[in-house]
């Protein structure tokens, strides 16, 4: 979960390194720094806390040189402090990684034997010390790169540099990303794509196993064996400024406005609204494939586990299929029912979300058919399924999820007409009318966007509370417990969200005139059922927050402030209200001061277990 950056070239890296960091400070913010090769030694600068204490660290000692690595940490093995912050220097050998060494323990005894005191508490030093190690038994520096991480189990990306080889920068991953940038004469190693685009948009991606040794005018690929790998370089279609705030004051805020161009993305080239047909092209499974299951497993983490409950609602009335909704973190810790007959869906943002990662293997494992819904190209599980249907949200840059889950809607929506169509359950005429809705979808966004300073009134009555419940029903009830996710992720108040019906069985022994409850309460067949719920709420002094649309006078008339979406489909609205719970939970952070791109203890790609 940790920021990975690495450059070598004629150019100093310490800007380079810096500027990476920076791209890269949401996927780890305990603390921060970078390692340059200079004058036959290595230099390093790191400290606890945010990248800008290292900028100022920098400032006050400069250094210099290249090849160089850079590092932001989320910790995971030791507190977050200087000592722990990476990179992690072993005699000639400086390291920075991402990941979780899972025999630290017993390669630590076995270095300690050897003479090696550790400064640490990390594991990553573990690593350093090895190469180190095997670089003084008459091996050369890529043999001992090679055969210390034959010794190691568990998952990491690594940037490596060693002070008697200033010509070579290394990267070796397993289950955590990594990439390499090209430039004219010099190449750039990340974790993830923003820390390279103000340099090149050509990448290519590091499989498991792989190692790849970099100097300023090429790059070699091998796995741990010594075998020889020849790698794809692909453009990347983002543009730096695409990876900027572009005015807005915060990620998060900007991605949330970024939604209806997402939407708008995400199913261009994918419908045609003549013939009411879904064309998801890059899906590798036949007619017969598709008409043969006879489940489906959903399984995802945080912000996309709620996308797919909803997801569940829409395959199971349009295709009339059975889907199991599953957390990635509990799936595997089971023995779940999956063979030939089953369709695996995993849906991740960043693709590198080990949770999930773990469930494809083992859907794989038991033959089940596989496919990703995911926004980056070349990820670790774009790679590993055999179908993908891509978001097309762009860069996310705000650790809360705001256009990946909209557009993962869209994608669920898509898939589910999809797979209706190829089973003989959705009748042309009922498509195209399908398809009109998602085609006015955009539209609806903006309306609702266009209600921000209506919103950040509710936000300022109700900002200083510390406990809200969110009620919905049916297909809008994930919407309950994503609006509640995201208020908790960035405002840190207390905040439970449940399918309204269950309201009466405890959350309603909460209810008094200090909580607020948001309700979702658009037009459809469970309409009424949520006006009970705003009585019930009332006859015990809440106050309510109904989103509704604005010819629903009984919810208007019941509530104590109303949120007016836009009429859609029951289908489309849960995308049209996750808008409003967004915009809720920002400006409500905001106002409590708290930093909404980079909340508390979280972090935007979670690539540990």
């Amino acid at each position: 979960m940790c920021g990975i950056v690495g450059y070598i070239g004629p150019r100093d890296a310490v800007s380079i390194l810096l500027g990476g960091l920076e791209r890269l400070e949401y996927r780890g913010y305990d603390s921060a720094g970078l390692a340059v090769c200079h004058e036959g030694r290595i230099d390093i600068r790191r400290c606890q806390g945010k990248l800008a204490g290292l900028k100022e660290l920098v400032e006050r000692q400069p250094l210099a040189g290249s090849p160089g690595v850079g590092h932001t940490r989320w910790a995971t093995h030791g507190r977050p402090s200087e000592t722990n912050a990476h990179p992690h220097l072993s005699g000639r050998v400086a390291v920075v990684h991402n990941g979780i060494i899972e025999n630290y323990l017993e390669l630590k005894a076995e270095l300690n034997r050897a003479g090696h005191e550790f400064k640490s508490e990390t594991d990553t030093e573990i690593i350093a010390g090895l190469i180190d190690y095997y670089s003084g038994q008459e091996m050369t520096f890529e043999e001992a790169v090679r055969t210390a991480l034959g010794r190691v189990h568990g998952a990491f990306g690594l940037g490596i540099i060693h002070q008697d080889r200033p010509d070579l920068l290394v990267a070796a991953r397993r289950e955590s990303p990594l990439i390499i940038g090209y430039g004219e004469g010099e190449i750039f190693i990340a974790s993830d794509v923003p820390a390279l685009l103000e340099h090149t948009r050509r990448v290519s991606y590091l499989d498991d196993g792989e190692v790849a040794f970099v100097s300023p005018g090429a790059v070699k690929v091998m796995d741990l064996d010594g075998r020889v790998t020849e790698k794809e370089i692909h453009q990347v279609q983002w543009d730096p400024v695409m990876a900027q705030k572009a005015g807005y004051k915060h990620f998060m805020q900007k991605e949330i406005f970024e939604q209806p161009r997402a939407v708008i993305d995400t199913f261009r080239g994918r419908i045609s609204p003549e013939k009411g047909e879904v064309f998801l092209s890059d899906l590798p499974f036949s007619a017969e494939d598709l008409q043969g299951l006879n489940k489906v497993f959903i399984v995802a983490c945080g912000t996309s586990y709620h996308a797919g409950l909803v997801g569940k609602f829409m395959i199971e009335e349009l295709a009339r299929l059975p889907v199991e909704v599953d957390l990635g973190s509990e799936f595997r810790h089971r023995d779940p029912i999956v063979d030939g007959r089953t369709l695996m869906v995993m849906i991740s943002q960043s693709g590198e979300t080990t949770d999930t990662l773990g469930a494809m293997r083992e859907g794989r494992r038991k033959n089940g058919r596989t496919l990703a819904i995911c926004n980056v190209v070349g990820s670790s599980l774009a790679r590993g399924v055999e179908g993908v249907i891509y978001t097309q949200a762009g860069p996310e840059i705000g650790v809360a999820s705001t256009k990946a889950f909209t557009t993962q809607l869209v994608c669920l929506y898509l898939l589910a007409m999809h797979l209706a169509a190829v089973r003989g359950r959705l009748a042309p005429e009922k498509s195209r009318g399908m398809i009109q809705e998602l085609l006015r979808l955009p539209g609806l966004l903006e309306e609702v966007l266009e209600q921000e300073d209506r919103i950040k009134e509710v936000s300022r009555r109700f900002g200083q509370a510390t406990n809200f419940l969110y009620l919905a029903r049916g297909i809008n009830y994930p919407l309950a417990l994503e609006g509640a996710l995201k208020l908790k992720e960035i405002s840190y108040i207390h905040a439970e969200g449940y399918p309204a019906g269950e309201m009466k069985h405890g959350p309603i022994a909460l209810i008094d005139e200090s909580m607020p409850v948001v309700v979702c309460a658009p037009s459809g067949r469970t309409m009424e059922k949520a006006i009970g719920n705003i009585e019930e709420v009332k006859a015990r002094m809440g106050q309510v927050i109904a989103l509704t649309e604005k010819d629903n006078l009984l919810a208007q008339n019941k509530a104590d402030e109303v949120i007016f979406v836009p009429k859609t489909s029951e289908m489309l609205m849960p995308i049209v209200l996750a808008v409003p719970l967004q915009l809720l939970a920002y400006h409500i952070a905001v106002l409590r001061g708290t930093d909404v791109d980079q909340p508390r203890n979280l972090a935007k790609s979670v690539t540990v277990e």
